[in-house]
């Protein structure tokens, strides 16, 4: 079936597609007559099977290099071959590191992987903590700051734009840096690079929160609706969305009778029961 895609260069008239061409309705000139393939040729050519041993490692954001150096892979050697070969493996890998930049950035790059890995977070929010943390070098922000406080700071900033719930205490107990360091480079990131960061919106917490504290379906929808009256009313202005959610789960599991305690609740949310408890009156109206 032919389909209008775009306009003729030579008449501006109207190209549609068929098959694998392109062409335009009012000249007749055969815009594109091959399908761009965007993706990988696997192809080995050593047989009609398929083979990805031609094409590499796809290129990747957590990567210095982007992923394009190559590597002195092992052989089967012995003796004074088996010698050079490791010294010129070793030179090898020096030699991709050329300056303080680099190496700086395959540092904060292996902490930020391994904050992701330890968190449980997906590779799409590392190539973007990694970019983040590429476009704070660039600004030279990193300059007599921690180098694993920005790594960290990358990552949360990675799970508040993408909307993945983390608090700075559980990604602070994974990370290298203190909280203090993380607060310092997420203060430099967003003062400096204009981070499209906002408000946390405290629902984020709910479903983690309810499945840390064996809380049903029930509760979380009940602690749904405190949380929508919470907002209406203005409470969770100025407060922790942490407490906030872990409040409003608290309440609800009141209602329904559920075993949820202040202490486990607050510990849930890296709260204090304080705070929890002063969320919790504000809710109830108590």
């Amino acid at each position: 079936m032919a389909t209008s895609t775009t306009a003729c260069p030579e008449c501006e008239g109207r190209v549609y597609a068929d098959g694998d061409e392109a062409v335009c309705s009012e000249c007749g000139l055969v815009v594109s007559e091959d399908r761009i393939d965007h993706g990988p040729e696997w192809r080995s050519f050593a047989d009609d099977d398929h083979d990805p041993r031609r094409t590499g490692a796809p290129l990747t954001r957590s990567r210095h290099d982007r992923g394009l150096s190559t590597e002195i892979g092992h052989t089967r050697v012995k003796g004074r071959k088996r010698r050079q070969w490791a010294r010129m493996r070793r030179q090898h890998t020096r030699a991709q590191i050329s300056s303080k930049r680099d190496r700086n950035k395959v540092y904060g790059f292996t902490e930020i992987r391994r904050i992701v890995s330890c968190a449980g977070l997906p590779d799409s929010l590392r190539d973007r903590a990694c970019s983040l943390f590429t476009s704070a070098q660039d600004a030279d922000l990193l300059r007599g700051r921690s180098l694993e406080g920005f790594a960290a700071a990358a990552v949360y900033v990675a799970c508040r734009v993408a909307g993945v719930s983390r608090t700075r205490g559980e990604l602070v107990a994974d990370a290298k840096a203190d909280a203090d360091e993380l607060r310092a480079a997420f203060d430099a990131m967003n003062r400096e690079l204009g981070l499209p960061v906002g408000p946390i919106d405290p629902v984020e917490y709910l479903p983690r929160f309810a499945t840390e504290l064996g809380l049903d379906t029930e509760v979380e929808r009940a602690a749904r609706e405190y949380l929508d009256r919470a907002r209406d009313e203005g409470l969770t202005n100025g407060r922790n969305p942490c407490g906030v959610a872990a409040a409003c789960l608290y309440a609800a599991a009141r209602d329904a009778g559920a075993d949820c305690t202040q202490a486990a609740a607050a510990e849930v949310a890296d709260v204090t029961p304080v705070t929890l408890r002063s969320s919790y009156v504000e809710l109830r109206g108590e």
